[in-house]
């Protein structure tokens, strides 16, 4: 930071200040419409699967088209998706939380042409590059956390179990066909950077196995406190153990406290979690945030386990399809995944969507469970 010779006043401390840190202000990127317009919008509505209208209180109109995307781009991805908005919006876009492309334009008229271009523009393969839809009352595009490219402590890859679910379900991100807006997540750990445990179908990466422990390196490669103090549940403590004829510092972990969390990997390399045959997915249903009808509500889990099976993932893509499928036919227009149920019962779910029932699923997460869990004989069936 650096002040001009005039020196610094205590009592006007932005005064004559002269610095580039920090980002610049955010209206500073928005197209002239919105930002003459912001907080001052009559209402909106859905056109056609991907294409929104805003109007504003000055009569003011925007046209949206949305744009399914990958979370991980290339940069070559990127320079297109510029170039598409130098070319049609001048020179704007925004990006959804959800991993969407936004490409705002002027006249309806526009929004069909650019919603025409997006779609007729494909990889090599024959794949869309820019699908348009993700609105309304379909499924949306899947926001996701790393998975086997980037991140450390992943029990199932994101982008490959992501790209087979949306192939899977497509025709219904491109449609506006379901009774309600219907959020997939994927986590590839419990440790959750996705939005998993609030969203209407999951799919979570699990550990089954607790770390494997390297004796030989450990003591070299981590600071034992720190790995100790990584645990949630307490299960690791220091201890010294003879290896290859030699006393060793090392640690030792109480599996029954394990909760394969991976926590302990992430401050110490000698204890790697990943293992093929513990290693898998967990199917996660009826999370929300929208209070409509009923409260937020987390997701619960419904199918304990499916193995990895890269790269299609075919167990994994056959139980989310039952699920949509069984959903779209028997919940009613407006009625959320988690609602409908709760409407049914959860027990009926299970055998609507041809799902193993066990009453061990039905139930949040016990802590926050503490005061609603069930204490009754009381079923649905």
């Amino acid at each position: 930071m650096a002040f001009i010779s005039s020196g610094y006043n205590p009592d006007k401390p932005m005064e004559n200040r002269i610095t580039d840190i920090g980002p610049r202000h955010f209206g500073d990127f928005l197209p002239p419409v919105i930002k003459k317009n912001k907080g001052k919008w009559a209402y909106h509505e859905i056109l056609e699967p991907g294409i929104l209208l805003h109007v504003a209180d000055s009569g003011d109109k925007v046209y949206t088209v949305r744009v399914g995307a990958a979370r991980l781009m290339s940069i070559s991805h990127i320079r297109e998706i510029c170039d598409i908005a130098d070319k049609f919006c001048g020179g704007h876009l925004r990006f959804t939380t959800r991993n969407n492309v936004e490409f705002m334009v002027g006249t309806e008229d526009e929004a069909k042409a650019l919603k025409k271009e997006l779609n007729g523009r494909k990889f090599a393969g024959g794949s869309h590059k820019f699908p348009v839809g993700g609105t309304g009352a379909g499924v949306t595009n899947i926001v996701h956390t790393q998975g086997w490219v980037h991140c450390h402590t992943p029990a199932t890859d994101a982008s490959g179990t992501v790209k087979a679910t949306m192939d899977a379900v497509f025709d219904e991100f491109v449609n506006m066909r379901l009774p309600a807006p219907v959020r997939i997540a994927m986590a590839c750990c419990l440790n959750m950077c996705g939005a998993v445990h609030c969203s209407d179908i999951a799919i979570l990466g699990i550990h089954r196995k607790p770390p494997i422990i390297d004796h030989e390196h450990l003591d070299n490669m981590c600071e034992v406190p720190l790995a100790v103090a990584a645990c949630p549940t307490g299960a690791i403590r220091p201890t010294k153990t003879d290896f290859q004829g030699k006393q060793v510092a090392t640690v030792a972990i109480k599996q029954e406290r394990c909760m394969f969390c991976g926590n302990c990997y992430t401050m110490c390399p000698s204890l790697p979690l990943s293992d093929k045959e513990g290693d898998g997915i967990a199917i996660m249903v009826g999370g929300k945030i929208s209070n409509r009808i009923t409260r937020p509500a987390f997701s619960k889990v419904v199918v304990p386990f499916i193995p990895n099976e890269p790269p299609r993932w075919p167990s994994m893509t056959k139980v989310i399809k039952k699920i949509l499928d069984a959903y779209s036919k028997d919940a009613r227009k407006y009625e959320r995944l988690g609602d409908w149920a709760n409407r049914i019962g959860w027990e009926r779910f299970f055998e609507k969507c041809g799902l193993e029932f066990s009453h061990h699923l039905i139930d949040d997460f016990r802590d926050p469970a503490y005061y609603t869990w069930r204490q009754t004989t009381q079923f649905k069936f």
